[in-house]
């Protein structure tokens, strides 16, 4: 399996791992320590030895910091995490809250004296936290202090994983579309445009992306932790353990980078100072350890050059996507089709679902690994935005319930992700008007024309629209950008109040309105859409985008109220099982055959 159940971690040990820290703080004379999910490379998933967040707070959550003070400790997270958070720390030592980072500086004003003193790890923080941070502390004198050594790493000792070292492997030029000489080629363009000597680079998708490479560092993420410099002239260089790297690899990465140990890194850095180099270097990306070395004079700041390239697939990774949705949608349908089989059997709980998709993805025989953990969630479980079972949570799907299934696959040609809600037995009224109203709002993005500029912040009304109608909304983003064989969470486009990236032709995103009645169930609909070139529409004067549906598989006829729908919706739903259905149906065994015909009747 790609997914484990047991409890990863809990309160248990919170208590005393706090008392061992704040003995280090006292130590260290330190008023404060900043704990942060993320690690050196900032990314959304980190490797099991930089879970110094979930160590010491009992919190498994992708998103979320801590701050432990002499006398009080506060965790921030997010709205997917609410009920999970509280059941994971404990609560008697941490205050959970929903506060977002951006106001990390009121509670330490509030919480520190004046001229006290935060510790923080300068590899586990962004250039543009630490300056925010400063500017707002300021006022009171509060000093950031960067630790030469985290102090979660001395506290967890010999127990903490072993950084990663799994081998690189190259990604064929027939599923890039693209050499990394030619990606080179544009970065180093770009660089000079902006009058740059260099660019630092940090994000493990964005160095994937450039040099064509993949690994298995992190879980669900086909990634190498890496660092690489980019200069505007020249072979980049690629910061890597050379050893791993195999003779086959090696070959593909040296036309246009050297290979060079992470320790050489400092020395790198040192030197593009010296010699008065500007280097680009993301604020919001790059770890605040970056600037130090590199100081301010040397550094231009500037977005990551790779993101904005990477998110426009090219014709052979859109190609890969739609077969890997394809392929991903027979998986998909049989799973379905089991569990309309064994719905009614009360044998089926929540990590038995898991396992049996899972199933359905290997017998493809070409799932490279989940594209994240999947969210199995019956009845009040699916209510849970963000909900990982366990065997300690693990429950029954039962008659008269939704439930909730979001997962996804990394198939060397694609990422896919999608979500499907299923009424288990006879659904109610409630639910079936709750499910109508996401699905109007899915339907209305997917159906969106829209002109060249249109941002994610633009299109995310479309999605809740219904929901405000009858006094409901969801407090998650509507899309997210989708990698190709890389994260299944990528930017810079989303669907969402802060999607500010202009959506572009070639860009891949979810499609995901959802409704959460707390305690009850919950309601998520997700296809992945592609983003489609400008074409006139009529007699019209400009040019507009629209999106295509790549994923494939049937939407629930039986939660659907008809009566709420107009002509244009239904017309939409038709068009789209339909095309389920002739896609699907050729490759699947007879009895799956059977059930997919009547899942994508007309309603």
């Amino acid at each position: 399996m790609f997914q484990t159940f047991q409890l990863q971690s809990g309160p248990d040990h919170v208590a005393e791992r706090v008392k061992a820290l704040r003995a280090l703080m006292t130590k260290s004379k330190l008023d404060a320590v900043l704990i942060p999910r993320a690690d050196s490379h900032q990314g959304e998933y980190v490797p099991a030895s930089a879970e110094r967040l979930q160590w010491l707070t009992g919190f498994s959550g992708s998103a979320g910091l801590a701050v432990v003070a002499k006398k009080s400790a506060i965790l921030m997270i997010d709205g997917r995490y609410t009920v999970q958070a509280k059941a994971e720390t404990d609560t008697t030592v941490f205050e959970v809250s929903l506060l977002p980072r951006a106001r990390l500086s009121e509670w330490l004003v509030s919480t520190l004296g004046k001229d006290q003193t935060i510790g923080f790890d300068p590899w586990n923080h962004t250039g543009a936290e630490i300056a925010r941070l400063k500017t707002a502390l300021a006022a009171k004198k509060i000093k950031l202090k960067p630790l030469a050594k985290n102090p979660i790493d001395t506290l967890w000792g010999k127990a903490r994983p072993k950084p990663p070292a799994n081998p690189v492997i190259a990604q064929p030029l027939a599923l890039a579309g693209r050499s990394a000489a030619d990606k080179l080629v544009e970065i180093q363009a770009r660089l000079k445009t902006d009058g740059q000597h260099a660019a630092i680079l940090t994000l493990p998708d964005s160095i994937c992306w450039l040099f064509n490479i993949r690994g298995s560092d992190v879980a669900h993420n086909p990634v190498v932790l890496a660092f690489a410099v980019v200069p505007a002239s020249g072979k980049a260089e690629l910061y890597i353990e050379p050893q791993r790297l195999d003779a086959e690899t090696r070959a593909h990465v040296a036309p246009v980078a050297k290979l060079l140990p992470p320790k050489a890194m400092a020395g790198r850095l040192a030197a593009l100072k010296a010699q008065g180099k500007k280097v680009r270097l993301d604020p919001e990306t790059a770890s605040f350890w970056f600037e130090m070395k590199l100081g301010t004079a040397a550094i231009s700041r500037g977005p990551d050059p790779c993101i904005l390239p990477k998110a426009i697939k090219t014709e052979a990774e859109i190609a890969g996507a739609r077969a890997a949705h394809i392929r991903d949608g027979h998986a998909v349908a049989r799973f379905l089709a089991w569990l309309d089989d064994n719905a009614a059997t009360d044998t089926l709980d929540e990590i038995t679902a898991v396992r049996k998709l899972e199933t359905f993805r290997r017998e493809t025989n070409m799932l490279r690994g989940i594209s994240f953990a999947t969210i199995s969630g019956a009845g009040p479980n699916g209510a849970i935005v963000h909900y990982r079972v366990t065997e300690a949570t693990n429950r029954k799907i039962e008659p008269g319930e939704l439930f909730l299934i979001d997962s996804g696959g990394q198939y060397q040609d694609g990422t896919t992700d999608i979500t499907r809600t299923v009424a288990i037995g006879k659904p109610t009224e409630d639910m079936k008007r709750h499910f109508t109203a996401v699905l109007k709002g899915h339907i209305a993005v997917a159906t969106a024309r829209f002109p060249k500029g249109t941002r994610g912040i633009d299109l995310d009304p479309f999605a809740r629209r219904a929901l405000w109608a009858i006094g409901e909304d969801f407090d998650h983003g509507t899309g997210h950008g989708i990698g190709s064989y890389l994260s299944v969470h990528e930017g810079p486009q989303s669907i969402s109040r802060g999607g500010m990236a202009p959506l572009q032709p070639g860009m891949l995103i979810s499609n995901e309105p959802g409704f959460y009645k707390v305690g009850a169930y919950g309601i998520r609909i997700e296809n992945v859409v592609l983003v489609t070139p400008p074409e006139q529409i009529g007699d019209g004067e400009r040019q507009m985008m629209g999106f295509e549906t790549i994923t494939l598989a049937p939407i629930d006829r039986r939660l659907i109220v008809v009566d709420m729908l107009d002509q244009g919706e239904r017309d939409w739903i038709h068009t789209y099982h339909r095309r389920v259905f002739e896609t699907l149906a050729p490759q699947l065994d007879q009895a799956t055959r059977d059930w997919l015909k009547q899942a994508t009747l007309p309603i």
